[in-house]
């Protein structure tokens, strides 16, 4: 006979309902994870996607490094734990250090602060293959375990998908809203609609739309060509109520500068200008 688990009193309990019987009385919504003693953050935005391959990463690294031309004083978090590439395209490696209030981030020649579990890892092609709570526990480690000293951002770059990654983040870091990333296609509009609902369902803002891809510029006339389609970023925002919308061309510059790990040097050419102002 299988045993019963033991009923968790208030003192014991670790809010991880998988742990305890259907019966618990102490069923309770996690509380928000707060930075260390060495940190102080005063906004938080998450970027995420309802799938894979549309440019998320690159939307946080652009959106970080308009920021930091601004003036903003910018961390980002790589949350995306197995497949995390955002040291690469900014150049930074590891290994990190660490003092007695926590690890110290990583951090580009600009300031931009980070931290990902590719700068932790003795070679940067070595793969992480974890289960869905140990990654869980990563990501709540990277929030209130980091020296992130006084930021004005810290930017979330979440993994594709709504799955424990997403809840993690939305449950249990204080979250002050997300933009979402998208392609110009019906299906990715379609899946993209699933974590902008997951958001409305959990009462977290959604700020903006980023529309990846839209068009491809050609050199010579400057000519727009729409190989996905025509953009509908403008349709997907009034559809789900997202207060504001910017495009991205498809731009071979921009593979150039993130393989040397130089995003930073991107100019997006007040493209972002629209989210940036919502943030």
């Amino acid at each position: 006979m299988n045993e019963i688990p033991e009923q968790q009193t208030p003192e014991t309990c670790s809010h991880n309902c998988g742990s305890c019987s259907s019966s618990c009385g102490e069923r309770t919504e996690p509380q928000k994870l707060s930075p260390n003693a060495a940190s102080k953050i005063t906004k938080v935005i998450g970027v995420v996607s309802g799938k894979g391959g549309v440019g998320k990463t690159l939307v946080t690294c652009l959106l970080a490094s308009e920021l930091q031309k601004a003036g903003k004083r910018i961390g980002i978090m790589d949350a995306d734990v197995t497949g995390p590439s955002i040291p690469k395209a900014f150049g930074v490696k590891g290994p990190l250090s660490a003092d007695a209030n926590g690890l110290n981030p990583g951090e580009t020649e600009s300031g931009i602060k980070m931290i990902s579990t590719n700068l932790m890892l003795p070679q940067e092609d070595m793969a992480v293959a974890w289960r869905g709570p140990v990654v869980s526990g990563i990501i709540s480690q990277f929030f209130n375990e980091v020296n992130w000293g006084e930021l004005d951002y810290l930017l979330i770059d979440m993994p594709p998908g709504t799955s424990d990654v997403l809840l993690t983040v939305f449950q249990q870091i204080p979250l002050d809203g997300i933009v979402t990333v998208s392609a110009p296609q019906e299906l990715v509009a379609m899946i993209v609609g699933k974590a902008v609902n997951l958001a409305h369902d959990m009462k977290v803002d959604v700020l903006a739309l980023v529309e990846n891809m839209a068009y491809f510029e050609c050199d010579d006339c400057g000519k727009k060509h729409y190989i996905f389609g025509e953009p509908q970023g403008a349709d997907v925002a009034k559809r789900y109520d997202i207060p504001s919308y910017a495009t991205l061309p498809m731009d071979p510059a921009i593979a150039t500068l993130v393989d040397a790990g130089e995003v930073e040097r991107y100019d997006v050419k007040d493209a972002l200008k629209p989210v940036l102002d919502v943030l």
